[in-house]
């Protein structure tokens, strides 16, 4: 499954680009995997720049994530 599958199976329209590198600061187009999760969606980064990887977590407001369930 591509990332773009991924973030269409979760329900999430936009799926975050060109994140800097939380070690050397060097933009990564897109995160390597997605995962979503109870009010919350989880993204691996990989820089390719440096080798670092690292999880950024969204975490949604509740009254946020209950109307995206009712939609």
């Amino acid at each position: 499954m591509t990332t773009s599958d991924m973030a269409a199976a979760s329900g999430i329209g936009d799926t975050p680009r060109e994140n800097p590198c939380a070690q050397c600061g060097t933009p990564i187009s897109t995160p390597e995997w997605i995962e979503p999760g109870q009010g919350r969606i989880s993204y691996l980064w990989h820089c390719r720049a440096c080798g670092y990887r690292f999880e950024a977590i969204a975490i949604f407001e509740e009254h946020l994530f209950e109307h995206a369930l009712a939609a």
